[in-house]
């Protein structure tokens, strides 16, 4: 993957509004102003937030008469994924190896 893909990606989750919009995305695609709803800060504010959040691929915008409807884009959301799971896996293969030693330092201590 393309580090500066990622790192996009990575920045525009960074933000706790940003954040927030995603998980509203998450229950189905919204307008702008259902969007901007719950955060106490003006449209162009929103407008930028969103527009980090198109560049980076996490979501799309298309057309809708006079509307702009934002969805969540999953492709972009699996490149963090696949990301992650690579690290996931070298975490749980070493936590795997923890509970094999310390099992064999409590049969240890038995014995």
């Amino acid at each position: 993957m393309n580090e500066d893909r990622l790192s996009l990606k990575l920045q525009a989750l960074a933000d706790p509004t940003r954040r927030g919009m995603l998980a509203r995305l998450a229950q189905g695609q919204a307008t702008v102003n259902e969007l901007a709803r719950p955060f106490d800060m003006s449209l162009p504010a929103i407008s930028k937030h969103i527009k980090v959040l198109e560049k980076a691929g996490l979501i799309t915008r298309s057309r809708t008469a006079q509307q702009r409807p934002c969805q969540l884009s999953p492709s972009g959301l699996k490149e963090i994924d696949d990301w992650m799971n690579a690290y996931r896996a070298m975490w749980e293969q070493s936590l795997d190896r923890l509970e094999i030693y310390l099992a064999t330092l409590t049969k240890e201590e038995k014995s």
